[in-house]
């Protein structure tokens, strides 16, 4: 379970990355989950492979279960976000000018789509 994070995680974080920051502050948010859930996964995977778990006096069952719960609310919001930047690629760059520069290119809105998925 822990190296599937770790995969979709680097992921996402790679997508995410590579995508143009129309609105830093939504995508903001996307980076600051997936780097963190990235990170955080890597801790934990390093706790169990290196047996520190035997020595901390820990339920890991329901450390694992609000690891888990709280990885799937940041991503959801993260999925929101990066979502509704991305259905926001018709709209023009600039409101005032009479070039019809879209907001996300067909390219990176393709990009856009997979770091929503």
């Amino acid at each position: 379970v822990f190296l599937s994070l770790q995969l979709f995680g680097t992921i996402v974080w790679i997508l995410v990355a590579s995508t143009r920051v129309p609105l830093p502050l939504l995508q903001g948010w996307v980076m600051f989950v997936a780097v963190t859930s990235w990170f955080l996964s890597i801790v934990f995977l390093s706790v169990f492979l290196f047996g520190y778990a035997n020595r901390i006096a820990v339920n890991w069952n329901q450390a694992d279960f609000i690891f888990h719960g709280a990885t799937f609310v940041f991503y959801f919001g993260a999925f929101l976000l990066q979502a509704a930047t991305t259905s926001l690629h018709h709209l023009p760059r600039k409101f005032n000018s009479t070039t019809q520069e879209r907001i996300l290119n067909g390219r990176e809105y393709n990009i856009s789509i997979a770091a929503s998925v």
